[in-house]
């Protein structure tokens, strides 16, 4: 992680030594950096410049505002998946005619908020939201731009949980519906056929299935023309795979090439919505040790990050390396685990650590995405603080919630 380095045995993000962001801002605390960010999407849109592309950053991996405004303005569109994620991007400043909307159970109130934002396009996941799409469409006397997702039944080696594109998995609609649904968009005097999409998973490591799957709706898309239907855009979804322990992450360079080889003799414009790509390694949850206990089988590290403020490890098994902030030698093997009363409350399990002591911090590693993001408040515990590092200087880009903020909305 490049952007997160020792400097003289003490832990550093950018410019900024981590020990002084937990002095100012407590813990547990996220921490982003901000040039960690913006080296992903910029190498990413320089290995696309030879085709027409638009990187669309997955707005459900880091929604905060400071980062989709750091984004919008070095040029990226937006995939979202709920009405909640365009207000952010609306607040953040973000160009809707930028904007991608994905998922599966788009309400009435969602659809009208995006036609009237005036969004690139729906990404239309089944033959009832399409139906609704034109509807709302009709009522507000507008016309909606829509790709259909279609699912390629393409097999990715990932989490099961994360795996999205097979027929067996709720999202998009087969093919041959999908050549049904389509000549019906076209003729709609409220609707706009604007593209064609998928999105196969997440988590990715190989480069394999994202050209068997861009291979497949490349053929919709070649068909659909010559029925006349113009396909405008071709929206391969993110999943791009990135290293958390020893696996090596997907070769993003050599996917693009593949990409920009296969497209450059296409009309089409190629849509990618990387989220994890983009942010995992520019994050850290800084936590500080309140225990170390000893059962006489196993010892414990007692920190003040639990399970609500990081659920990766609990929902998915996920490895995260954990790092103090002064580098320490001596190693021991360790369960690091939240304060939450549950015992699927940890971080690590059996794990081999440089020692350390109450009141040492720790940072744990690569949660930049579905961090912060899947936080709750179980428990009855506040919401960490996030910070964005920017070269020398670190700001708050979300204070940290306190009871009174639990309890707001609340009658009794």
């Amino acid at each position: 992680m490049r952007n997160f380095y020792y400097r003289a045995g003490r832990l550093f993000c950018e410019s900024v030594a981590l020990e002084a962001v937990a002095r100012r801002f407590h813990t547990p605390t996220y921490v982003y950096s901000a040039r960690g960010i913006l080296g992903n999407f910029r190498r990413l849109k320089r290995d696309l410049t030879a085709i027409s592309n638009l990187v669309c950053y997955s707005v459900k991996a880091n929604s905060n505002l400071s980062i989709l405004s750091l984004l919008g303005r070095a040029g990226a569109g937006f995939d979202i998946v709920s009405g909640g994620e365009l207000a952010r991007l609306e607040k953040a400043g973000a160009r809707p005619d930028r904007v991608v909307y994905s998922g599966v159970g788009k309400t009435v109130e969602e659809v009208d908020r995006a036609i009237r934002a005036g969004i690139l396009m729906f990404n239309v996941e089944s033959a009832g939201e399409l139906e609704l799409v034109e509807a709302r469409a009709r009522h507000l006397r507008r016309r909606a731009p829509i790709a259909l997702r279609v699912n390629p039944d393409v097999r990715a080696e990932t989490h099961p949980y994360v795996s999205t594109g097979r027929v067996i998995h709720k999202f998009g609609v087969p093919r041959a519906e999908a050549l049904a649904l389509y000549p019906r968009a076209a003729a709609s005097k409220n609707l706009t056929v604007r593209g064609i999409a998928c999105h196969i998973g997440s988590q990715i490591l190989s480069a394999a299935p994202f050209l068997r799957a861009l291979g497949e709706i490349l053929e919709i898309a070649d068909a659909l023309g010559e029925e006349g239907i113009r396909i405008e855009f071709v929206d391969l979804g993110g999943g791009f795979g990135i290293r958390y322990r020893n696996e090596p992450p997907l070769d993003v360079p050599r996917l693009a090439a593949k990409l920009v080889a296969r497209m450059r003799a296409t009309p089409y414009t190629l849509i990618l919505e990387p989220g994890r790509a983009l942010v995992a390694e520019a994050g850290v949850l800084l936590a500080r040790v309140l225990y170390v206990k000893d059962s006489g089988r196993k010892r414990f590290i007692v920190v003040d990050a639990g399970m609500n403020d990081l659920l990766r490890p609990a929902l998915y098994g996920a490895y995260h390396e954990i790092v103090p902030l002064i580098r320490s030698s001596r190693k021991v093997r360790v369960d690091v685990v939240g304060p939450l009363c549950e015992t699927g409350d940890f971080l690590a399990r059996d794990r081999v650590l440089p020692e350390v002591r109450p009141g040492d911090l720790v940072a744990v590693m690569t949660v930049g995405a579905y961090g912060f993001a899947q936080a709750s408040n179980y428990n009855s515990r506040p919401r960490p603080a996030e910070v964005l590092v920017r070269g020398r200087r670190a700001t708050l880009a979300r204070a940290r919630e306190t009871v009174k903020d639990l309890m707001a909305g609340e009658v009794v």
